[in-house]
């Protein structure tokens, strides 16, 4: 065997321990990056995880409490706003004389599940029309139509029928309230009188006003 055959022989020999021994380095560091685990143990599964939102809305009664309106009588609380026809917050009466006042009493609820961090009270437009055969030629009835709104002691509204066609009133500020919470009604009066000044020109008159009730989270 000549010398450059064994050269050749030696120097394979280094490369195989190299990579053997390199092989074996990264086996060990493998092993001590494997995690361990004692004997004991402990661990906790949460498996009641939940969220999702709540309800608000809406009742209105009447002062015997057995007429009632929903903000759902639409149908769903998808929509959660209804039209209500059977309480008249102005009292209905059509043979009403000058000075004469006329309140109505109702409570408003929160039928739902969250606070109402919002409620407010908003005026419609006020029409007015003819209230039989005969009929006065006065074309401002709204004007001679005096509005107090209160809830409890608290005035929420003062002013004629033409003004509260424009008002949108924040009633949990103005009856000192940060919330109507679930559950919680809250009483509203509305004392209608007829001008005292009003002369013949405004018989057999009437006028007609919606209004909104609204709650908000």
């Amino acid at each position: 065997m000549n010398t450059n055959q064994i050269s050749k022989s030696g120097r394979r020999g280094f490369a195989v321990s190299v990579i053997a021994a390199g092989a074996i380095s990264s086996a060990l560091l493998a092993f001590s990056m494997t995690p361990t685990f004692s004997a004991l143990a402990a661990s906790i599964q949460n498996t009641v995880n939940t969220a999702g939102s709540g309800t608000l809305t809406m009742q209105e009664a009447d002062s015997t409490g057995l007429v009632l309106c929903n903000s759902t009588d639409g149908g769903s609380v998808s929509t959660n706003s209804a039209t209500c026809a059977t309480i008249n917050n102005y009292g209905g009466n059509l043979n009403m004389v000058p000075g004469q006042t006329v309140t109505t009493t109702v409570t408003v609820k929160n039928t739902g599940t969250v606070p109402a961090s919002a409620f407010s009270l908003a005026g419609g437009t006020c029409v007015q029309a003819n209230n039989g055969s005969v009929n006065g030629t006065a074309t401002d009835m709204c004007a001679k139509i005096q509005l107090l709104v209160k809830s409890g002691t608290t005035t929420i509204y003062t002013g004629t029928a033409t003004g509260f066609a424009t008002a949108n009133l924040n009633i949990n500020s103005l009856i000192a309230s940060p919330s109507v919470a679930p559950g919680t009604s809250v009483p509203l009066s509305f004392a209608v009188t007829l001008d005292s000044a009003a002369g013949n020109t405004y018989q057999g008159l009437k006028v007609t006003q919606p209004m909104t009730l609204t709650f908000g989270a």
